[in-house]
């Protein structure tokens, strides 16, 4: 039965695809093969039948590439009118003289039905039909085809471009990136497609006027000179099938210009055309006037005062209901969410998993009063500013930062916002989002007045001050910033230095399954063995805590599976990890053609804090606290004139020291990194501003070492 079935479906896929190439074939035959009138027949309704099926598509198409076959259905709907074309001039030519039903039931219906029997009148209607579809339908559609084809191609590298971006910033995952690029492509390809498509109506129309000069003339001289009729009867036979030939094929051309210059000039929306004109046509403020108007129109003097009254009073009934419609349409969705609040409103004794626990990794709970920063009827400013935030930091990081679950806290003051990473408070101050915030920038010329308060980033000193003062505080030498701008630049702050907290076992194995992408013998001798997924975590994690990216992860992966072989302990592994990544850790702090300033340590310094971790190598703070205060303050004193002078350097110390001292450090100089000797790569020119310890602890050296 299996086999059967198989078959079955073999056998219909085979014929589904032998369908179009025979359909070619007879087309083919229809211009070489002569035919019964009875075929015509049954071809020209086809034709109009298949005319009338893909106007009806295009209309109901929500956007161009619903209808991507286009361009090929038009190709072969006009082979298929010019070869019924084809057929029925051979007919009229060969058997006109028999009567007006030589060439079929249909040519003969369209002669003398539509045009009144009178070929004088069918000559001046085909004429008109051929100057709608030639000269308006299809040389308008033409010119959209062609302009929508250019800047369809024009604008391809930056849709691919947004598609690279919105990948690398998480927005997308790979199936959804490669859909968006199939999509552009298609998109790119229809419109080129479709710029010569247009050719084929052009084309068909041409055809149309020169086959009906033909059956014209050849019929006007095979009746008088090989049928013996006169030119009179001759004209009445000959060009009244000639004429019904004509219209039969004239009307589907028509209708398939109709259908092209519909997918072209569409615009891509959630609606079918009809559903997109209605809901833009459904305004009362449009139809009011319209109604207005036709009754001053209809009560004037000489005017068919029944018609255009009766008109006004159609136009006055569609505004009235929908002026009406928008308050039934609330009713309605008051009723369906009540119904829904109803249905969906908890037992009094029920308790759910949402009211004890919060999944969001980063949270921005905000008062009442900064709510309009993230309503979306506002331009939402603050939502913008976050997913800026989110794109940089996870490019900076070499992960995806999580989303920011913004929600309001009726327990904040009014202009008060808190900043959460894993359900702790990180940070939180008060912002005025009517007011700008003016920094002391350290050169102020003079003073503007405002409520005074500290950077929430950096601790300046900063007022905030009402919009009308900005050119004044420019003047006076503040840098301004705009609400948003404050809370963001916080939140920036924060996450990064949060990093090592949001990054856990998912975001390691997203970096697993990229690297199996690019190096998958790599990813395979990293883990399962030697190290599992939850200790290459565990390094990522280590990394950021101390400021290194993880951007170069097969860099990095190539470290830890080195490291691996060498060392167990988890604290001993991150720090050769540190030595094989050191180009990277340097490259972070200064440019590779500058030098690498360096604040070291004086050797009987070094000598004192080598001693006390080989006294306690598993100890949290090996320091003594009175070693570890002296050496936190004169670090902090060699540090101060370099943070003012915003410099960007780094303290080296030796590869046993460097650990517990990076930690020591930590929460005095969050900012600055502590690297060991081992981590400066060879030939990184390094100049040493500060000498730690000794007589003086912070002794200033103006020499440049060269490793």
């Amino acid at each position: 039965m299996a086999t059967n079935a198989l078959n079955k479906t073999i056998w219909a896929n085979a014929g589904k695809g032998a369908i179009l190439p025979f359909a070619t074939l007879m087309l083919v035959g229809l211009m070489i093969v002569p035919v019964p009138s009875l075929v015509l027949d049954v071809g020209f309704i086809t034709n109009i039948m298949i005319s009338l099926a893909v106007l009806m598509v295009a209309l109901n198409a929500a956007k161009p590439l619903d209808f991507s076959s286009f361009p090929t259905v038009l190709l072969f709907a006009t082979l298929l009118r010019l070869s019924l074309n084809v057929a029925s001039t051979r007919v009229v030519l060969v058997d006109g003289h028999e009567g007006p039903d030589a060439a079929g039931h249909v040519i003969e219906a369209f002669g003398h039905f539509l045009i009144g029997g009178d070929w004088a009148v069918g000559i001046f209607v085909f004429a008109i039909l051929m100057i709608i579809n030639l000269v308006v339908i299809t040389k308008g559609a033409g010119r959209v085809s062609e302009v929508s084809a250019r800047f369809t191609l024009d604008a391809l590298p930056g849709k691919q471009m947004a598609i690279d971006a919105d990948l690398n910033a998480g927005l997308l995952t790979p199936d959804e990136a490669k859909a968006r690029r199939v999509e552009v492509a298609t998109e790119a390809d229809f419109y080129g497609s479709m710029d010569g498509a247009s050719k084929f109506v052009k084309g068909d129309a041409v055809a149309g006027v020169l086959i009906l000069v033909i059956n014209i003339l050849g019929g006007l001289i095979l009746g008088v000179m090989s049928h013996g009729l006169s030119m009179a009867e001759a004209a009445q036979t000959y060009v009244m099938l000639a004429i019904g030939d004509a219209l039969v094929a004239q009307i589907p051309a028509l209708l398939l210009s109709i259908a092209a210059a519909a997918i072209v000039t569409r615009v891509s929306s959630p609606f079918d055309l009809s559903g997109q004109i209605t809901s833009q046509f459904g305004s009362a403020r449009a139809w009011t006037p319209v109604a207005a108007i036709l009754f001053l129109l209809g009560v004037m003097p000489g005017m068919p005062h029944v018609v255009i009254l009766s008109a006004a009073a159609v136009a006055g009934a569609v505004a009235w209901q929908l002026r009406k419609a928008p308050a039934r349409e609330a009713a309605r969705r008051a009723e369906e969410e009540a119904v829904a609040a109803a249905a969906a409103e908890p037992l009094p004794s029920t308790i759910g998993w949402d009211e004890v626990s919060d999944g969001a990794a980063l949270g921005l709970e905000i008062g009442y009063g900064l709510i309009a920063m993230v309503d979306e009827r506002k331009g939402a400013p603050l939502m913008a500013r976050i997913t800026g935030i989110r794109r940089q930091l996870s490019r900076e990081l070499g992960f995806v930062v999580p989303m920011v679950r913004v929600r309001d806290n009726l327990s904040l003051e009014p202009n008060a916002y808190r900043i959460t990473v894993a359900g702790v408070i990180m940070g939180e101050d008060q912002c005025w989002p009517e007011d700008l915030l003016a920094l002391d920038s350290g050169a102020l010329e003079s003073r503007v007045e405002g409520r005074e308060v500290r950077d929430p980033s950096f601790g300046l000193e900063a007022v905030w001050i009402p919009p009308a003062k900005r050119t004044e505080a420019v003047v006076a030498g503040y840098t301004v910033v705009d609400p948003a701008t404050v809370i963001a630049t916080h939140l920036n702050q924060i996450i990064a230095n949060a990093a090592a907290d949001l990054f856990g076992m998912d975001e390691a194995q997203k970096l697993l399954d990229a690297l199996k992408e690019v190096a998958p013998q790599l990813a395979q001798g990293l883990t399962p063995q030697p190290l599992t997924l939850a200790q290459v975590a565990g390094l990522c994690r280590g990394l950021l805590a101390e400021g290194v990216p993880l951007k170069d992860f097969r860099r990095i992966a190539e470290a830890m599976v080195e490291a691996a072989r060498e060392e167990a302990d988890p604290a001993q592994m991150l720090e050769a990890v540190r030595r094989r990544i050191g180009p990277i850790i340097v490259q972070t702090l200064v440019p590779m053609r500058m030098p690498l300033p360096v604040v070291t340590l004086d050797g009987g310094l070094e000598a004192l804090l080598a001693q006390a971790v080989r006294a306690g190598p598993n100890a949290t703070h090996p320091f003594e606290p009175g070693l570890a205060n002296r050496v936190v303050t004169a670090v902090g004193e060699a540090a101060q004139p370099l943070m003012a002078e915003a410099r960007q350097f780094a303290i080296v110390t030796s590869p046993l020291a460097r650990r517990p001292l990076a930690r020591l450090l930590k929460p005095h100089l969050a900012e600055v990194p502590v690297l060991s000797f081992l981590e400066i790569p060879d030939g990184k020119a390094v100049e040493v501003v500060a000498v730690v310890g000794g007589g003086n602890p912070a002794v200033p050296a103006e020499r440049e070492l060269v490793r």
